[in-house]
């Protein structure tokens, strides 16, 4: 059995949104910069639907992910942005570097070692610029209502491949980011209604 397989493989189809990206974009676009022009990595890009909207708005725009059919499908699908096949746990420098924004949409979850992927980010932007992180949230009420519901098994799954194997709260992400030496952490939810919303969206700037 080659236990490899489809490690470099997400499963993506197409360059249409996701489900994820109804909810996850317009949270995104509140905590940009107005009229500002920006070099943004978008770190962890999928099939390049984010950046393919950052880049519409007029910023320039580079996208990384290890998912090589995400990639190949951002490259069809926007010609015009650089989309590179990389891990967030490598050196991001030798690709961008001194940027103004990042962008990291649903990736932290997914992450063994967080604090390494945080270390790579903040090395890539320029002082005082800003990162912009998603993560499905959890907090109190919510985990409650996933026990009382019986969704445990579900939600946590640990049969699911490439599922998720890190749950944060506001606290525990924003003990992490200022661990890793972000600052000024402003919060937005995305999804469902207040207290059980599906993600989290932070921005954190890096020190100036």
């Amino acid at each position: 059995m080659n236990i490899d397989h489809g490690i470099n493989q997400f499963g993506w189809k197409s360059a249409d949104a996701e489900l994820a990206h109804t909810y996850l974009l317009p949270a995104i676009l509140k905590l940009l910069p107005e009229n500002k022009h920006l070099t943004i990595l978008d770190a962890g890009c999928g099939n390049g639907y984010i950046a393919g909207k950052m880049a519409e708005l007029g910023h320039s725009v580079i996208g990384i992910d290890l998912a090589e059919d995400g990639i190949a499908i951002a490259r069809q699908a926007y010609p015009h942005i650089r989309f590179e096949v990389a891990s967030v746990y490598e050196d991001l420098r030798r690709i961008a570097a001194d940027v103004d924004l990042v962008i990291s949409s649903e990736v932290i979850e997914h992450l063994f070692y967080p604090r390494a992927y945080l270390t790579n980010i903040w090395r890539v932007l320029h002082p005082g610029g800003s990162l912009i992180i998603t993560t499905p949230y959890h907090g109190y009420i919510k985990n409650i209502l996933i026990a009382l519901l019986g969704y445990w098994d579900k939600h946590h799954s640990p049969n699911q491949e490439g599922g998720h194997i890190k749950f944060f709260s506001r606290k525990t992400i924003s003990e992490l980011l200022l661990e890793t030496g972000f600052s000024e952490i402003t919060f937005n939810n995305a999804g469902r209604i207040p207290w059980v919303w599906k993600s989290m969206v932070c921005r954190v700037k890096k020190h100036a």
